[in-house]
């Protein structure tokens, strides 16, 4: 009996000792155990795109894109053009190559009337998007090309000289049914016109005989003048 208490002491020792030792070695491994830190994210500094001014006062060649008519053409419509001549930034970057698309819309319709009255359109360009997405607004109005007005540099820029007769409407009296500029606001070339077109006839006829209609074809040249500056990163690097 003895014995038997003996023998159950000793396997009751052995088995607390390996219960001991099996904690011990939990221990150690828990401590041995790297600890794995972790690495804070790398963060790219954003890379600045330089931008370049093209002043106000600056006038872009453009080409229209569409017809209008003031028999046909509603306020509000959308009109595009294509800028014909590139413009460059003071230091020789280009910044509006040939193709940019100028975006506006039509402000006023009037039909010709009777009495000899042109009709007339008058819009304005809000926006301006290079080939490669670039955009910017803009806020542009109708002018010409005159060359006594206007200046060309050797980059293609062509820049007002002064800001007489600056904004204007296409009118009703072109060659072949076409329009051509006049002044926006009563006299300029507006008048002029609107006084030989009645010229040749009397009265009665001047009465009756209606205006020559606004059209303006496609593919007609004009100009858009900036009245604000814009800023614009070197043609061939995107900046949305």
């Amino acid at each position: 009996m003895i014995q038997n208490r003996q023998f159950y002491k000793r396997i009751l020792l052995v088995l607390m000792s390996f219960l001991v030792l099996g904690g011990s070695l939990d221990a150690v491994a828990q401590r041995r155990k790297p600890v794995l830190k972790r690495r804070a994210p790398v963060r790219s500094t954003p890379v600045r795109t330089a931008l370049y001014s093209v002043p106000a006062g600056t006038t872009l060649r453009v080409r229209i894109n569409q017809t209008v008519n003031s028999k046909t053409t509603r306020i509000g419509e959308r009109v595009t053009g294509s800028v014909i001549d590139p413009v460059y930034s003071s230091n020789g970057v280009l910044l509006i190559p040939q193709g940019s698309t100028v975006s506006g819309r039509v402000d006023s319709v009037t039909p010709a009337a009777k009495g000899g009255k042109a009709g007339s359109i008058d819009m304005h360009f809000t926006q301006i998007a290079t080939p490669n997405g670039t955009k910017r607004v803009i806020n542009g109005m109708l002018t010409d090309l005159i060359a006594d007005k206007t200046r060309s540099d050797t980059e293609g820029t062509t820049t007002a000289k002064t800001m007489r007769h600056r904004k204007l409407i296409f009118i009703g009296g072109g060659t072949a049914g076409g329009a051509v500029l006049g002044g926006a606001i009563g006299g300029g070339k507006g008048a002029l016109i609107g006084a030989l077109l009645g010229a040749g006839g009397g009265y009665l006829g001047q009465k009756l005989t209606k205006g020559p209609e606004a059209e303006v074809p496609v593919g007609t040249e004009f100009g858009v003048y900036l009245s604000q500056r814009i800023s614009l990163p070197k043609f061939g690097e995107i900046n949305p």
